[in-house]
C-alpha cells in the first residue's frame, strides 16, 4: 500500500465465506442497488443489519428478503409500521433514532458497512464503524467532505478500511491504489455536466425541481441528482478524493464528460493517463466494494464502443454553475468551511425542491453561507455536528423562507 490512501487496503486474497454485511440507507437509491448485487450472488453475503429512514413497506420487504437480525429506522413511528408489516415467526431488534444508525454500523457481527445515508446524517454511524475497524464501503460523500481529516485519523488508530463506492473515486482506487503515490501527478474526475450543460443563465432562472431530477445518465436519489445539476456533486468529490488521496486540491482536476463511460482518470509523471470506463450503473462500482478484491459477473448493459462512437471532454463553466468553485475554495478555505459549504448545499437544495428558492438560488445562498463564516479549526465529531447545525440555522435564516 502507498502513504497517501486514507485506509489499509484490504488483503487481495479472494473471499471464500460469505461476507456478513450492515447496509445503512438500504431504501434508497445506492442501498437498494447494493441489495440488487446481493440478490445477484446470495452465496457470497449473509446481510445481518438493515438501516432506513421512513419507509416502512420497502424496509419490511427487504428484511422479509434478507431476515437480518437488526432494523434501524429513524422514528418509534416507522418501527412500529416495520414491526406490523413483519411475519409471523421473524422477529428482529427495530431499533429507532440516530443512535440507531450507530448500532446498526458497529454490530460486532458486521464485517462491512455499506455507508449510505444520504446527507450529515451518514457522518456519526460512518465514523463510529471506522472507529471499530470495519470494512466500510463508503457512499456517503459527507462524512469525507465534513470530517475527512478526523477520519483519516481514525482509519490509522482502528486499521479500518474505506472502500470508495462513489462511481468517480471507485474509478480512482482502481486506476491508482496499487500504484506508486511518486508516479501519480494529479486525478481527474470526470462529470457528465447534468441535464442543464450548454444552457444560458435565463434558461437557468427558470428551471424546475422536475427538470433538475431528470439526469441524462444516471438514476439516483433526488438530493444527489439536483447536485449534480449545480455541479455542486462534483465540488464534493474533489474534496472527498482530497482527503482519500491526501492530495492538495490543485492536483485534483475536474473535466466535463458528457457520455458517462470514463469514470475518472488517474495521470503520472511519465504523462500516460490510466481510465476506467463501465457502463453507467451503480451496481459496477457497488458490486467491487462489497466483494473486493472479486469481481462478480452482473447483470448490466456493457459498454459498445463502436455503437458509442466518440467520447468527448470539455472544461466545466464554474462561471454558469459556480458550486464546483465554491467547493474547491471552501476546501482550501479552513477545516470548518466545507462544514457550513454541505450545511448551506442540504438546506438550499432542500428549499428548491420545495418550491421555495429557484435553481440559481442554490448556489447564492452557499456563497452567502461561506462569506459569513469564520474558518476555524475541527478538532472532533462533536465540533462538527456543531458547526452543521449551526450553519443550517445561518443558511435558513439568510434565505428569507
Amino acid at each position: 500500500m502507498h502513504s497517501v490512501y486514507i485506509s489499509p487496503i484490504p488483503e487481495r486474497t479472494p473471499c471464500r465465506r460469505p461476507r456478513s454485511l450492515a447496509v445503512l440507507g438500504s431504501t434508497g437509491s445506492i442501498g437498494t442497488q447494493a441489495l440488487d448485487v446481493v440478490e445477484e450472488h446470495p452465496e457470497r453475503f449473509e446481510v445481518v443489519a438493515l438501516a432506513a429512514g421512513r419507509n416502512a413497506e420497502l424496509l419490511a420487504r427487504q428484511a422479509i428478503r434478507h431476515r437480518p437480525g437488526l432494523l434501524a429506522v429513524l422514528d418509534r413511528d416507522t418501527a412500529d409500521k416495520v414491526r406490523a408489516l413483519l411475519p409471523a415467526g421473524y422477529a428482529p431488534r427495530i431499533l429507532a433514532g440516530p443512535e440507531a444508525y450507530v448500532e446498526a454500523a458497529t454490530l460486532p457481527e458486521a464485517e462491512m458497512v455499506l455507508s449510505s445515508i444520504v446527507g450529515a446524517a451518514g457522518l456519526p454511524p460512518t465514523f463510529a464503524a471506522v472507529a471499530e475497524g470495519k470494512m466500510v464501503a463508503l457512499a456517503n460523500k459527507e462524512s469525507l467532505v465534513l470530517a475527512g481529516h478526523l477520519i483519516r485519523e481514525a482509519c490509522c488508530r482502528s486499521r479500518a478500511s474505506i472502500l470508495p463506492v462513489d462511481s468517480e473515486h471507485n474509478a480512482l482506487f482502481q486506476a491508482f491504489c496499487f500504484e506508486s503515490a511518486a508516479s501519480l501527478r494529479r486525478l481527474v474526475l470526470t462529470a457528465s455536466g447534468g441535464p442543464f450543460r450548454g444552457r444560458d443563465k435565463a434558461f437557468l432562472e427558470q428551471v424546475t425541481p422536475e427538470q433538475a431530477l431528470a439526469h441524462p445518465n444516471w438514476s439516483m436519489g433526488a438530493k444527489i441528482s439536483v447536485d449534480s445539476a449545480t455541479l455542486m456533486n462534483k465540488g464534493l468529490e474533489v474534496i472527498e478524493a482530497c482527503h482519500l488521496y491526501g492530495l492538495p486540491e490543485h492536483r485534483v482536476a475536474t473535466v466535463v464528460h458528457p457520455q458517462s463511460i470514463v469514470h475518472s482518470l488517474a495521470e503520472y509523471v511519465d504523462g500516460s493517463l490510466l481510465a476506467h470506463l463501465g457502463p453507467p450503473d451503480m451496481r459496477v462500482a457497488i458490486a467491487y466494494c462489497l466483494c473486493f478484491p472479486d469481481r462478480v459477473p452482473l447483470a448490466v448493459t456493457p459498454v459498445d464502443l463502436v455503437r458509442l462512437g466518440s467520447l468527448t471532454f470539455e472544461e466545466p463553466d464554474t462561471e454558469l454553475f459556480p458550486c464546483l468553485r465554491l467547493a474547491r475554495a471552501a476546501y482550501s478555505a479552513s477545516q470548518s468551511h466545507p462544514i457550513v459549504l454541505n450545511a448551506a448545499n442540504e438546506v438550499a437544495v432542500a428549499l428548491f425542491l420545495s418550491g421555495a428558492l429557484s435553481f440559481l438560488g442554490i448556489p447564492r445562498l452557499i456563497e452567502a453561507c461561506l462569506e459569513r463564516h469564520r474558518g476555524r479549526t475541527v478538532p472532533d465529531l462533536e465540533t462538527v455536528l456543531e458547526l452543521d447545525r449551526e450553519a443550517r440555522v445561518r443558511a435558513r435564516e439568510l434565505s428569507g423562507v
